[in-house]
């Protein structure tokens, strides 16, 4: 595995594992691949695992860590070499059975409450934005902000958007935005600042079920677009 990383304490209770910086498939694999390594092979005392775009966060008991410890040796010390050994000496890969995940989208301006400012903005028509948005595959980064939440990227050039100077104090559930060259789902109503260009009436997460969050990190994404008549037949059903 690459030797380009970067480990630095978070906390008393966390080290966090660095990649790079810049958004891309090759180093979320990194990351997924490290996840994927310690979910299979945990130590004593890993509470949890956090992966992002470029970083995975492992969150550790002091008190059982410790018992690892050499002489004179620290616990964050203990287990930043423990990371080093698992990332020169192992082949490390992403098993995650690649999921290929089709979702339903409404993209009516009365879901959708910035897609007409959006085509605007890029000289698009409405129907332009939503071949774009719903013409490529998009992988799967992480979860974060709101449990379930999916950033997913790339989006297409012609719909980067930055994200609102005023965030809106509710969100609808379901709703799928862009911000900068990201797309996402609100799995449930929040605040939030991202452009709305459309709304699923699918559940993105559900406590009920065995894997609460539809999507997991590594997993690849399509959009199709419905009408709003589907989309309201749904959301009853």
């Amino acid at each position: 595995m690459s030797t380009g990383f970067t480990i630095y304490p978070l906390g008393d209770h966390a080290i966090t594992i660095e990649f790079g910086y810049e958004i891309n498939h090759k180093t979320n694999q990194q990351v997924l691949s490290l996840f994927n390594y310690l979910q299979t092979k945990p130590f004593k005392g890993l509470l949890d695992l956090i992966p992002a775009y470029t970083t995975l966060t492992v969150v550790y008991d002091v008190f059982q860590l410790h018992q690892h410890c050499q002489k004179k040796q620290t616990v964050y010390g203990w287990l930043e070499q423990h990371v080093v050994n698992i990332l020169q000496t192992q082949q490390l890969k992403f098993s995650h059975t690649k999921r290929s995940v089709s979702i339903p989208v409404c993209y009516h301006p009365t879901v959708a409450p910035d897609i007409q400012w959006l085509a605007h903005q890029h000289e698009l028509t409405e129907d332009q934005v939503i071949s774009l948005h719903t013409g490529i595959t998009y992988h799967v980064y992480m979860l974060g902000f709101l449990p379930g939440f999916p950033y997913m990227a790339t989006v297409p050039e012609k719909l980067i958007t930055p994200r609102k100077h005023n965030p809106r104090k509710l969100v609808p559930a379901g709703s799928v935005g862009i911000a900068g060259n990201q797309t996402g789902i609100y799995p449930f109503a929040s605040p939030g600042g991202w452009q709305l260009i459309g709304q699923t009436p699918i559940k993105i997460f559900d406590i009920k079920k065995k894997e609460a969050a539809l999507l997991q990190p590594g997993d690849e994404v399509t959009f199709y677009s419905i009408s709003l008549e589907e989309f309201n037949h749904q959301q009853q059903t």
